[in-house]
């Protein structure tokens, strides 16, 4: 996947929850937080896709490539140009303090009577929608980081296999 389109998923992804999950707080109503439950739940569902897909891409670079878990999610180190890991550290922090804020924003759902409330708050799946963040983070370092090669033990680098030209390989 282009290294464009991943960020520019990324920000539409983080859009969509930001005003969503806004409007679900801020209506509280049972359309609002009904659309509010569901845009979470879809997001955290391609998020999870997003993870295993980056992850599955990391695998099979690490076999060659020297690859960390905090250069992969968290787009620590050189490997990742600067302007990468500002926009998509932005999308993740707003994916958190959208999540954190609108969840803690409506602690206590007000019971069927209206006299009396009850605990928990529709807004808390929201705090599942990090995971599409960190997913597309591993998926665009995986797919487009520019890592250091493996190295065996006695500090030489691994051969490289091509199995297009090297049947047995």
């Amino acid at each position: 996947m282009n290294g464009l389109r991943i960020i520019r998923f990324n920000i539409l992804g983080t859009l969509i929850f930001s005003v969503s999950a806004l409007w679900a707080a801020i209506v509280f109503d049972g359309l609002a937080k009904s659309q509010g439950v569901v845009v979470a739940l879809v997001l955290f569902a391609i998020g999870t896709g997003v993870f295993l897909w980056g992850y599955w891409t990391a695998v099979q670079r690490s076999r060659q490539e020297e690859i960390s878990v905090a250069e992969l999610y968290f787009l620590m180190g050189p490997v990742i140009p600067r302007s990468v890991k500002i926009a998509m550290h932005s999308c993740l922090a707003t994916q958190i303090l959208v999540a954190l804020g609108t969840a803690l924003s409506r602690p206590n759902s007000p019971s069927s009577d209206g006299l009396s409330s009850k605990p928990g708050s529709t807004l808390a799946f929201g705090v599942l929608v990090p995971v599409l963040g960190l997913g597309l983070n591993g998926l665009w370092a995986a797919s487009h980081g520019k890592f250091a090669p493996r190295r065996l033990k006695n500090g030489t680098e691994v051969p490289v296999c091509h199995t297009d030209t090297d049947p047995i390989g």
